[in-house]
């Protein structure tokens, strides 16, 4: 019996503890389509380097994801009216609610960043931030979804997946996609769906990344991912293994003919066991200085966790990897935001601006594109007394590095920041925008599934070239 007919538990035994996890991830999708031969290219491997559509600005992104939906009336979309009509009513649900944090003019650009953000707001020279988001979902889930796939009805292929295959990886011992902190029931978001499975991000979880919460000692990670390593066999026994459940897939794969999770599953196995070696070095931050741990806010309680993963989402690039995301999660405020938005604040703040000056002491920063998004916004009306409400029709985010212009402000919200009104950013203008910093173009970077060329973008997205260096 060969290992895409084996149970998880079978198939983890069968390739021991040092292929079983990501043979597994790739083995979950076996619904795949034979027009993926293609993807492989010239080389035959589908993670070789492709070339772009034109000269790209940025080589990688990392991706900075706030699931709940962060305000953006409190930390980077300045709206003076809504101060001085505080507690009057709205045309919208509610009495207009004002921020109770100060605005302050950021760096040389002057952008308004919230007080919730100072270390943020040091590197304000380096954001580029839209101020005039729009996406189709008001509810977590959907709009989540559409974040990441473009769509918020079907199963779709995730933006990194798409940017993997289009430009495949730099580094053929790691994965090209990892995703840091996925919430459980979320696979789908970076997931490859019809795409080749090989495509998919790999799924770092809290275990994997060290951050049970609290004060930690030392510089190492915590654990890395589950069985990456293998106290039985040896390297040479295990590619003897490994050798041999590879001719049997092959087998397989010339008798069926069109088979994706076989193919899938002798991509990943090989790709797994060369993780090995690789993975656990980037993982290990022992070889990092006093100096920027520090940076990153790595040994303090509020931020050790989150400074851990933009360090090693920093590592990662820097190694090859094509596409990184970082989740951070619980910004639904509802209640409470008075006390819940500072922290959540404070605990990536220190972080994230540790990434960017780290990014830009190694010359890194120039062709890394740094992105933070959630969802979706919040309304200026009040909702149980200390909280707002979900809003899709107009919200903030920002770029950095990647060939986007620093301090700079691209479109705007109404008066009250209810709604975009000027240069609105539909989530299809954002994934076009993304790919073309990239050197894709949305409309060229197509897959044929079920007799039709489907694209990140479906039949929209325009380019916010404004936004561009």
């Amino acid at each position: 019996m060969v290992p895409n007919t084996l149970s998880r538990r079978e198939s983890l035994k069968a390739v021991s503890s040092g292929i079983g996890y990501l043979a597994f991830c790739s083995l979950a999708n076996t619904a795949r389509r034979s027009e993926a031969a293609h993807a492989s290219g010239a080389t035959g491997s589908p993670l070789a380097p492709k070339p772009p559509h034109f000269e790209p600005k940025a080589k990688r992104v990392i991706f900075l994801c706030m699931r709940g939906g962060p305000s953006h009336l409190d930390t980077f979309d300045y709206k003076p009216r809504l101060l001085r009509d505080h507690g009057k009513s709205s045309k919208y649900q509610g009495a207009l609610l004002k921020s109770p944090w100060q605005f302050k003019q950021r760096g040389k650009s002057g952008l308004w960043i919230s007080d919730l953000f100072p270390q943020v707001g040091v590197m304000a020279d380096e954001l580029c931030l839209i101020r005039s988001m729009k996406t189709d979902q008001p509810i977590h889930p959907r709009a989540m979804t559409q974040l990441h796939t473009g769509n918020a009805q079907f199963v779709r292929p995730s933006l990194g997946a798409w940017s993997l295959y289009g430009l495949g990886s730099e580094n053929n011992s790691m994965p090209g996609f990892v995703s840091f902190n996925p919430p459980a029931g979320t696979a789908q978001n970076y997931g490859s769906s019809f795409l080749p499975a090989i495509y998919q991000g790999t799924r770092l979880n809290h275990a994997s990344t060290g951050s049970s919460g609290g004060r930690r000692r030392g510089r190492g990670s915590g654990q890395t991912i589950p069985d990456i390593t293998n106290s039985r066999l040896t390297s040479r026994q295990q590619r003897q293994q490994l050798d041999l459940i590879q001719t049997l897939n092959r087998e397989k794969l010339d008798r069926d003919k069109e088979q994706p999770g076989v193919e899938g599953a002798i991509e990943s196995f090989e790709l797994a066991f060369r993780m090995q070696d690789e993975l656990p070095r980037i993982m290990d931050l022992a070889g990092e200085d006093q100096r920027t741990l520090d940076l990153y806010g790595i040994g303090a309680d509020e931020t050790d966790d989150f400074g851990r993963q933009c360090l090693l989402a920093r590592r990662m690039s820097e190694a090859g990897v094509r596409f990184v995301e970082i989740t951070h999660r619980d910004w639904d405020t509802h209640f409470n935001m008075t006390t819940a938005l500072p922290k959540l604040c404070q605990q990536i703040d220190k972080p994230i601006a540790g990434l960017l000056q780290d990014l830009k002491r190694r010359d890194m920063l120039k062709d890394t594109l740094v992105i933070w998004a959630g969802e979706f916004g919040r309304t200026p009306y009040g909702q149980n007394s200390d909280g707002r409400d979900h809003n899709n029709k107009g919200y903030t985010t920002w770029m950095a590095g990647g060939g986007v212009k620093g301090g700079f402000s691209y479109g705007a919200t109404d008066e009250h920041g209810y709604e975009a009104v000027e240069n609105v950013c539909h989530i299809h203008d954002w994934h076009a925008t993304i790919l073309h910093l990239l050197g894709l173009n949305h409309e060229r970077l197509t897959f044929r599934y079920a007799g039709r060329d489907f694209r990140l973008t479906d039949v929209h997205g325009t380019v916010a070239k404004d936004i561009i260096a």
